[in-house]
């Protein structure tokens, strides 16, 4: 009824689909699914089925952490000239499912924040570098925390 080469063929995409199902999330990162364009959760580490063409893969996530280096001219209210602040932020995500509106331009976020929130920690030249990036980070993360994301170490300075 059937020709062998049918068969072989359909069980060919059989296997090829079954195989297009399964996703290996590894350690370190977390997926977050879309179900039919909407949200539908996230994928921890491991072995998950995925269905094609109803369920996607939206974001892979690293839980382990980003890094964002700065280097931009600003005006410091007090300071006569711009100054270059540079340096390194450090930040992760907490909450995948909340990141996940935002993971694409965090790193425009950040760095949109910590220059909106430059003007309120620098305003005293004679402060330690360290007590000034201590008050950035928690300021940067007052604003951060209902977007799932904290940020866990800053190391900027103003140069003239």
């Amino acid at each position: 009824m059937f020709s062998a080469l049918t068969i072989f063929s359909l069980l060919a995409v059989i296997v090829v689909l079954a195989a297009a199902c399964i996703k290996r999330i590894p350690e370190g990162q977390v997926y977050t699914l879309r179900r039919l364009g909407k949200p539908a959760g996230t994928l921890t580490p491991g072995m998950h089925v995925v269905v094609p063409l109803i369920e996607r893969i939206a974001h892979k996530i690293s839980i382990s952490g980003y890094t964002l280096a700065i280097e931009e001219r600003v005006n410091v209210e007090g300071h006569s000239q711009a100054e270059t602040l540079r340096g390194r932020v450090w930040w992760q995500v907490l909450d995948p499912e909340r990141a996940d509106a935002v993971i694409d331009r965090a790193d425009e976020m950040i760095r949109t924040r910590v220059l909106g929130a430059l003007p309120e920690v620098a305003n005293d030249a004679s402060e330690d570098v360290r007590a000034r990036n201590l008050r950035l980070k928690q300021a940067l993360n007052g604003s951060l925390r209902d977007r799932g994301v904290l940020v866990t170490r800053v190391e900027l300075d103003l140069a003239a």
